[in-house]
This record gives structure tokens, sequence and C-alpha cells, in this order.
């Protein structure tokens, strides 16, 4: 019989000088047997604040049911979770992404300080998954990810509805389309139970991500969050975490260049967030795994989108789930040379092994097409530069609105003013709508705007009117949008010096981005801006404004 690793917990309760430790320890329910082998840690990012997370508390008891029939001895911990979709368009959707690393932080904490040999992470909302990854690599210990699952849809008028159904309405109600009582049916009707947000939106995107990685159980990231499927994905962790253990299988040995690029690869065929773009780049930093703005480029080139998804096509999550999930996507993939086979993953074995033998997606579906009828037949995450991104910018280009977009700019220093200006109409067809200091160290913190994209979407401009931010976007956000503009405008960025009227050119083909100014002008322009200046002197986001880094990066703190 193989021995349990107790590399890091021996730390803690082994010999006389240690008895402190093991009446602590006996205080929460440890017997003598228990001192004997692996702890295992389990991330919960349970709460109220927000339905994604709701039900993580008894998938985090099934987990540690999993964990204890492997003779491992589970113990759990929360971590904190954000709600996106409850602070959008506020001054406290600043947190969002600091919460990131908040998650990564106190779960490094926890286990480095209380010694677990293994880690078990639970992740629902956007934020979590990324958080707990980061925080998984950074103590490089055998580790697993669990998917909380989608949510299943709501529905209205015989239609299928979601949370990004509501903010669009919002932008019908406000061109009079739709009445007042139809937006309280439709807000009332949008969110049936737990689980995470229901399109290819960034909950939905990183979770396919984090199983394409190789860091989640097959299958993981396509099973609804109440679902017999979701509860043995967590007992099964049990089982999985006792093989990692024992064959003292790390982090670092799943999470190398080439699962970023499988990652990468699954993230466009199946049309996701463009927040996948910053959050693997962070994972990436955090591993140690030299990933760039430009491999998202490169790699583009050759993969098509295949996944007609919400929020740019017309299926949710739920009905993937239906067909079978991400896997025959990806038996699809590795069948045809767009996937390495031989990458390690948390079942120890190879990516290849688990998918030998994955059937086919049935006949006649029309979630996911064939190579040879793609969506686009290249990545839909477009990077571009030009003198208004030197650093770069990141586009969510599907396609259905064209592939270039000339207009007139129209600029908001804030989310709240451009979402005004929209609501009442100010903005127009043809306009380019620039909404700056938003970025990771101008909100701070980032912000989505997935109410302007969804206002612009439901005054029927999405064909248009275009979006610059250096802040990013919702999952949920479709349309001619184009974020993550670096350097920042509390840098110094060009987009700080745009002004209305100004002639600006989105060329998804060239991969540009160009204001209309000469490079005198621009200059001029430059020189004459006045030093940023953050209302946040203490806090969270005082500290976050002072270590991170641009989006360009990742956005990262370390």
């Amino acid at each position: 019989m193989k021995k349990n690793n107790t590399k890091f917990s021996k730390e803690i309760v082994k010999g006389y000088e240690r008895a402190p430790s093991r009446a602590m320890l006996r205080g929460v329910g440890f017997k003598d047997k228990d001192f004997e082998i692996s702890q295992v840690g389990i991330a919960s990012t349970w709460s109220e604040v927000t339905p994604c997370n709701s039900h993580i508390n008894k998938l985090a008891e099934s987990v540690s049911s999993g964990i204890e029939k492997n003779n491992l001895k589970p113990v759990i911990f929360n971590t904190i979770t954000i709600s996106d979709g409850i602070s959008m368009g506020t001054e406290g959707m600043k947190y969002s992404l600091v919460s990131r690393e908040v998650i990564a932080d106190s779960i490094e904490t926890v286990a480095g300080c209380e010694g677990f040999d293994g880690v078990i992470a639970i992740g629902g909302c956007d934020k979590n998954m990324p958080g707990c990854l980061i925080g998984l690599a950074r103590l490089n210990r055998p580790s697993i990810f669990i998917y909380g699952g989608t949510i299943m849809p709501g529905s209205y008028k015989n239609k299928k509805i979601d949370i990004v159904s509501v903010f669009e309405a919002v932008g019908q109600f406000a061109k009079k389309e739709i009445s007042e009582k139809e937006l309280k049916s439709i807000e009332e009707k949008a969110i049936p139970g737990p689980g995470s947000c229901g399109g290819m939106y960034t909950a939905n995107t990183m979770a396919s991500a984090v199983e394409a990685l190789g860091m989640s159980l097959p299958g993981s990231s396509s099973q609804a969050a109440i679902s017999k499927d979701k509860n043995l994905d967590c007992i099964n962790s049990g089982k999985a975490i006792k093989n990692l253990l024992e064959k003292n299988i790390t982090p670092k040995d799943i999470m190398t260049r080439k699962a970023f690029i499988n990652a990468i690869t699954v993230t466009i065929t199946l049309g996701g967030s463009t927040n996948a773009v910053l959050h693997l780049l962070a994972m990436a930093n955090a591993i140690g795994v030299k990933l760039e703005l430009n491999d998202f480029t490169k790699i583009g080139k050759k993969i098509p989108v295949l996944g007609d998804l919400r929020p740019s096509g017309k299926y949710m999550m739920s009905e993937l789930v239906k067909i079978g999930g991400i896997q025959p996507l990806m038996k699809m993939l590795l069948d045809e040379g767009m996937l390495y086979g031989d990458c390690l993953t948390v079942t120890g074995k190879s990516l290849a092994e688990n998918l030998k033998k994955v059937k086919k997606y049935p006949a006649k579906q029309k979630i996911i097409r064939p190579l040879s009828d793609p969506i686009k037949k290249d990545s839909h995450l477009v990077i571009l530069y030009g003198n208004l991104a030197p650093d770069g910018a990141v586009a969510k280009i599907s396609g259905k609105e064209g592939l270039s977009f000339t207009g007139k700019a129209i600029c908001f220093d804030s989310e709240e003013s451009a979402m005004r200006s929209i609501l009442n109409g100010k903005v127009k067809k043809g306009h380019v709508v620039i909404i700056r200091f938003e970025g990771p160290k101008g909100g701070p913190g980032m912000r989505e705007m997935l109410g302007p994209t969804s206002a612009i979407m439901g005054a029927g401009l999405g064909k248009d009117v275009a979006l610059i931010t250096d802040g990013r976007f919702s999952g949920g956000s479709h349309g001619f949008v184009i974020g993550h503009v670096s350097p920042e405008a509390a840098e110094g960025g060009e987009i700080a010096i745009v002004r209305n009227g100004d002639s600006i050119t989105i060329d998804a083909k060239s991969k540009k981005i160009s204001l209309h100014l000469t490079a005198k002008e621009i200059k001029h322009r430059k020189s004459k801006l006045p030093a940023h200046k953050s209302k946040y002197k203490k806090g969270v986001l005082a500290k976050y404004a002072k270590s991170v880094s641009s989006a360009s990066e990742g956005a990262i703190t370390d």
C-alpha cells in the first residue's frame, strides 16, 4: 500500500512539541488517526452573496465525503466571492477584479498556514476560477479545481432568458420598446436558482479553459449546478486527489505552456469571454509559464469559432451540457491535431487518455459546428495595436457586426456618465463610445462595461456603435467592443487624449486601432495631460492601484 503524502501536515502535527497544534485540531474534530494521514484543504467560495455560489456549501460537503472515503482528512475553509451581476454599473464593481487577488491570497494564506498536503478549490462566479487557480499555482501542492456548475435558464414568453436578457431589457425599456411591467417580468424570471450565468460568459468560459488546462476532472465544466453529475464530480475528487498525493503530481506538472495553449484553443472554439485573456495571463504568471498577448494572436490565426453560444450566439450552456459538454469538442480538436494530447491532467493521465472513449456529439445538433463549417474561421478574440493602444487592446469580434468600424469619438471619463448618455439617446449611429479612467489603476479595479454594451444592444445600435475602454467587458458583452486598452488613461495612455469628434478606425483584419491624429498632435495633447489623482487613499482599492500591473500583463499584483 502506497503511503499518503504528509509533506506539509507533518510539520504541523508530528512530534511532542506539536501537542498544542494537535490539541487545537482535536477541538474541530480530529482523531488520532487523522494525524497519520494526508490533510486536504477544501477551499469553498460559498456565500449567499450570489446565486453562482449559493449551493457550493453542499458541494464542499460532498467533496469532504469523497476525501474521507479515500482515507484522507478533509478540512473545509471559506474564501470570499462577490457578484458582478449585482454590482455591475456601480462603484462596488471596482472590487470585482480585486476579488480575484483576494481569493488567491486567502487560499495561499490558509493552506500555507495550516499545512495542507493537498487542496481542492470550488468556484462558481467568474473571478473565483482564476483566483482559485492562482492560489493553487502559488502553493504548488497536489490540487484540483471543481466548477460549481451552470445555472438553468429562465423563461419569458416561451424564450430562454438569463441575466444578460435583463441588462438588454433595460436598454429596450429606455427606448420604450417594452413596458415597465415587461421589464419586471424579465427581471423576475431570469434567475431561477443556483449556478453561474448561463451563456458562454466569463464563468463558463473559465470553467471550460480550466478543464482544457487539465486542472479539473473531465466533464467538470459542463454540468448543471444542481445535478447528480455535479455531486458525483465532487465525490470523485476524493479518489483523484489521493492519486495526485501518492504520485506527488502538482500544478507545475499540469499547468505547462502546452496546457495553456490547449486552454486558449478551447476558449476560442467556444467563442469565450475577453476576460479569458486577462485571467489566463495571470494564471500563467502565477505558475511561471511565459504567456503573452501575442500568443492569443498566433493561436487565433489557426483556430476557428465553433460554438453557437450566447451572448453572440443562440444557445445556453445548459443546452451544451445536454449534448455532452465540451468533451466531444476537445476530442474533435485532438483528432485534428489542434490540441496537445500529451499534457498531464488531474486524473494522473494525459488529455488524450482522458478523451480516448469520448463519443461524438449527437447527429444534427447545431450548438457546436463542424470544423468544415465554422461560425468564424479564426479567433473572435482579436489583439489590436496602434497609436490608440501601443501596448495592445482586446477586441471581441464575432463577425456579425462586421470586421471594421470607423466613427467619431464621444468621450466619457466614467462608466456612469456613458450609461446616462446611452440611455437618454445622446449616443448615436456612427459614434465610437470612449469610456476611460476605468483601467486597473484608474478605476481602480477595471470595471466590466456590461451595462453600456447591453444598453447599446438594447437600443438596436449593436452594428452602428463601437465602444472602446481601458476597462474590461463581461462575458455577456457583445457588439463592436474593444477593452483592456493599454496603456490606460490613468497612466497617461493615448486613450486619455481623445476628444469628442476625433475620428477612430478599428480594423480586425489588420489588427489595428487608429486614432486619426498626427504624431505631433498626439505628443502635444499628451504633454498637456494632468497627473491622474485617485480618490482612494486607503483601503483595498488604494492598495490594489499601487500594486496592479497593466491589463496587457494580466492585471497581476505579484
